[in-house]
């Protein structure tokens, strides 16, 4: 038997403790380069740990409900003759190519007719995964149990299905248990409501020991106690109806991806929390789309071979966003949370929405306050492609300021986007078209953009939202003013 090699978790970011949800391998099996081994599952996504090199599983060495971090042993392969060197670094090459050819923004070209090949636009705003999202599907799946929701099924995708029911208790950060992933795990095994324990901790945190009580205390007749600095309150909405449609017509039922799920409770949460107000503002951006055109016709050969990137109108909006965040920093801010005090933050990550076959994500690009178009187009594009294939790490969808939704290379005029929590405002942007504009004398054919800037207006008032919004228009009409 040749020697044994370790596969490790790669970088995942600035996480710690991050659970594994499902082992995808047994021992015996014959892995190929970057197959799965294991799927993990932080606050932000999910991603697999993938197969460094090709060869046979002999041992795993984590399972279901295990906490990993990056570099942790997941599992020993012997690797196949000669596999896990040049063969690996060939697989990886050859990745990276595909990867660069298949990037693609969400948003390719406004103003321009959409080719046939563009069916994997977005439909939505930028719905991104966030933080807290596996606590609450870890409470609904407990809720659902203890109740004997048959719809809740037993298996293990079932249990992880978000609920039907609109409940601030599933939506509000102070109605939300605080415990441990480790904790939620052992809570779901035992069929209690997390919701219903007093934690122990500071802060209330629920342990172990905490749910071990519980229990005990239901056995022996003492009831469920509350929990601690719980309390009465709620958005008091009616049920979600229960329709049996089949009994209407023909159906198909349709499981919702894990992206879906997670990003649907998210979604809810913010616009419950958030309160939401939307300013309308229309840019002229014929001289930057005649830029645009002139210099990806400059680069077309380049473009053509992949050794250069095709310019979009995001990685245009990225900077002009960048600009205006710059001029008025109380959109570059979250509040913290206690909800007293407003983090003004000094650097520009900017997150865009990305299809993926499962979803939208919002992967984020760093620092774009020091980076030119194309850089940061050639970096969208890069992102995109690993979010297409699902091999998009948390930390490249964390620490964003501000989010651009960019529906432009489908339709539409106007819409509203859902603020993506923690941040104060998130951009949507439409389709451009020709119209004939006023200029003083006479009526001239001008491409004209219309922008949706939704903002919380716990930060920002509308006369702010007016001013950043109309600055955005003037930095899209002229990229000159990003030099100012």
């Amino acid at each position: 038997m040749a020697e044994l090699k370790e596969a490790r978790v790669p970088d995942i970011g600035d996480f710690d403790g991050v659970p594994v949800i499902e082992v995808l391998v047994q021992v015996g099996d014959t892995v190929t380069v970057d197959q799965g081994l294991v799927t993990l599952e932080s606050d932000k996504a999910t991603m697999e740990v993938p197969a460094p090199f090709a060869g046979v599983v002999r041992e795993i060495k984590v399972k279901e409900g295990d906490e990993v971090a990056e570099g942790a042993v997941v599992a020993m392969i012997e690797p196949a003759g000669g596999e896990a060197g040049g063969a690996q670094a060939g697989a990886a090459d050859t990745a990276g190519k595909d990867e660069a050819k298949a990037a693609k923004p969400v948003e390719e070209g406004i103003g321009e007719a959409a080719p046939e090949s563009r069916t994997t636009e977005p439909d939505t705003a930028v719905e991104p995964a966030n933080v807290g999202e596996r606590d609450k599907l870890a409470q609904r799946e407990v809720a659902a149990h203890r109740t004997g929701d048959a719809d809740a099924g037993t298996d293990a995708t079932s249990r992880r299905s978000p609920p039907v029911a609109f409940d601030a208790n599933e939506l509000l950060p102070d109605k939300v248990p605080y415990a441990s992933p480790a904790v939620r795990l052992f809570a779901r095994e035992l069929g209690v409501d997390l919701g219903q324990v007093g934690g122990s901790e500071r802060g209330g945190r629920i342990t172990r020991e905490d749910v071990q009580k519980f229990v005990k205390g239901v056995m022996s007749g003492g009831g469920a106690s509350p929990r601690a600095g719980g309390g009465g309150g709620g958005l008091d909405l009616l049920p979600w109806p229960k329709v049996d449609f089949a009994k209407f017509g023909p159906v198909e039922t349709r499981e919702l991806t894990r992206i879906q799920k997670i990003s649907g409770a998210n979604l809810a949460r913010n616009w419950a929390m958030i309160p939401h107000v939307t300013q309308f503002e229309d840019a002229d951006i014929t001289g930057l789309e005649e830029l645009r055109v002139q210099l990806n016709k400059e680069n077309e050969k380049a473009i053509a071979k992949g050794k250069a990137t095709k310019l979009t109108v995001l990685a245009f909006l990225i900077k002009a966003s960048v600009a205006a965040l710059k001029k008025f920093p109380e959109f570059n801010a979250s509040l913290d949370a206690a909800g007293e005090n407003l983090v003004l933050k000094q650097y520009f990550h900017i997150g865009f929405a990305a299809d993926t076959p499962n979803g939208l994500v919002v992967p984020v690009i760093r620092d774009c306050d020091s980076k030119g178009v194309m850089e940061i187009a050639a970096e969208a594009g890069e992102l995109a492609g690993k979010a297409r294939e699902g091999k998009l790490g948390p930390a490249q969808m964390s620490g964003g300021c501000f989010s651009i939704s960019s529906l432009g290379g489908i339709g539409g005029t106007q819409f509203t986007p859902i603020i993506n929590a923690p941040e104060v405002a998130i951009l949507g942007v439409s389709r451009a078209d020709t119209r004939p504009v006023w200029n003083g004398e006479k009526f001239k054919p001008r491409l004209v953009l219309p922008l949706s800037l939704s903002y919380d207006h716990r930060v920002i008032d509308g006369a702010a939202a007016a001013r950043f919004t109309s600055y955005l228009s003037q930095v899209l009409g002229d990229m000159r003013r990003v030099l100012l």
